[in-house]
């Protein structure tokens, strides 16, 4: 008799190698992605060892982290001589192994976890690997997806495998529906706060329940992409037609039959009705509120009509400039920031401009938007959005990771404060002593109006 399974260990079953003891696996790859930062030592690696890439075909290059966002005709425009050189770097390797390369001047550019969706890279079943630990966005295809080291970067191009260690199946079961001005960001959110920063490490968390079901893939995305701020090295969301749905026509997706019999293979990847978790975790959407963060942690934040709390870290205190107890709604912002991996695409900036139509950004602060990819940057534009941001105040940017992680020069300074909606808020992520409120985009656009953290819900008209 066959023992029930989950997604995970189906996926695990599936791509498994070889099995080296009771906790490794040498894991086939169906897919990696690699940019600009984390790639060039692995290239190294493999020249020095004259090893050639195993698999070309099954590897994508992006430009995302470095780059300038302001717009540019040619590479010596980038002042940065070190982000130069390894954009460079990464052409002159892609060059010689015959890997595809989204370049800065490619129409398809942007960030890694945004461009890889939107041309159909991602599909169910597969196992996708990069360098960069919001790799877990692809989970929303129903991918086993995870961020990996130099080292693994090398091995994986050598020899299209990796050595891995086999996670513990947690459930996060998500049912309710989502109050006005509550979005995949707040749940995710609210997910890392309940369990905390590493209460999810050693797991692969499946998302489950009603709630889930009903959110869109860009939705899911942002769900799995910050499952990794609690501590998980894989999130995954059963696939259904809402994903078949959104895959269907993308350029790399299949095509005819292919895609027909694609269909049926993906309707069986989903956890046994009778599959053991070794952790479940239930959250009522219907209680949750828009969360901002107070401290230097994703899992630090309250929802924001609450205060900072009494027992409150020192040290995030200290490094964020606020008191235990200080009302979050009295705390004014000097920047704020739409963007990343997570909160880019064109859902998050529709859900934005639909706050900033009409009104205008407070004096005093700094606006920037940074859509994740040029695919998406040209959406908004056909749809008008750019306008709206733009008439608001907001600067309208080229794609890239950006003020993010402050790697090219959209940084910071010292001492100011930002409405963000990235995924990290440690000390100095966006800038050397710069201090970081994370928040969906609409509550970044909200506080960008007022000039303080504000409760988007007052900006929203109530659904009828």
């Amino acid at each position: 008799m066959t023992m029930p399974k989950t997604l995970y260990e189906k996926l695990i079953d599936q791509h498994c190698v070889t099995r080296i003891d009771a906790d490794h696996v040498l894991l086939y790859v169906d897919f990696h992605i690699m940019n600009e930062y984390t790639s060039p030592q692995a290239f190294a690696g493999l020249h020095s060892a004259a090893r050639p890439v195993r698999r070309a075909g099954a590897h994508l290059a992006v430009i995302d982290h470095v780059n300038p966002t302001r717009p540019i005709t040619d590479l010596s425009q980038i002042a940065d001589s070190g982000g130069r050189l390894q954009i460079e770097t990464l052409g002159q390797n892609c060059a010689r192994h015959g890997i595809e390369l989204f370049d800065l001047f490619d129409p398809r550019q942007g960030i890694e976890h945004v461009v890889v969706p939107e041309n159909g890279f991602a599909w169910p079943g597969m196992v996708i690997a990069c360098g960069d630990s919001h790799t877990t966005t692809y989970g929303a295809f129903g991918a086993l997806a995870y961020g990996i080291g130099t080292s693994e970067i090398e091995h994986v191009l050598a020899t299209q495998t990796l050595v891995y260690r086999v996670l513990a199946p947690m459930q996060v079961r998500i049912d309710g529906a989502l109050p006005l001005g509550v979005s995949a960001k707040d749940i995710v959110m609210a997910f890392v706060k309940d369990v905390g920063a590493a209460g999810a490490s050693g797991y692969a968390v499946e998302f489950t329940g009603s709630t889930v079901a009903a959110l869109s893939v860009e939705a899911r995305m942002t769900l799995c992409n910050m499952a990794v701020e609690a501590g998980a090295r894989a999130a995954l969301i059963a696939p259904d037609a809402t994903v078949f749905n959104y895959l269907q026509g993308r350029p790399h997706a299949p095509k005819g039959a292919d895609w027909e019999a694609a269909c049926v293979d993906w309707q069986t990847l989903q956890s046994d009705p009778d599959a053991r978790f070794a952790k479940t975790v239930t959250i009522d959407a219907s209680t949750i509120a828009p969360l901002v963060t107070w401290g230097t942690s994703p899992d630090q934040s309250v929802p924001i009509t609450g205060c900072v709390p009494e027992q409150a870290d020192a040290r995030a205190l200290d490094y964020m400039g606020l008191h235990a107890g200080q009302q979050l709604t009295d705390i004014t912002i000097d920047r704020a920031f739409i963007g990343s991996c997570t909160n880019a695409r064109i859902e998050d900036l529709r859900r934005a401009a639909t706050i900033l139509r009409g009104r205008r950004v407070a004096g005093g602060v700094t606006a920037l938007v940074v859509p994740g990819s040029k695919q998406v940057r040209a959406m908004a534009e056909d749809e008008g959005l750019d306008r709206i941001f733009k008439d608001a105040g907001f600067e309208w940017r080229g794609a890239g990771c950006s003020m993010c992680l402050a790697m090219n020069d959209d940084v910071i300074p010292e001492g100011e404060r930002c409405a963000s909606s990235t995924n990290r808020n440690f000390e100095g992520r966006q800038g050397r002593g710069a201090r970081t409120h994370l928040m969906s985009p609409e509550m970044v656009a909200a506080a960008a109006v007022t000039g303080t953290l504000t409760d988007v819900r007052t900006m929203m008209d109530p659904a009828p």
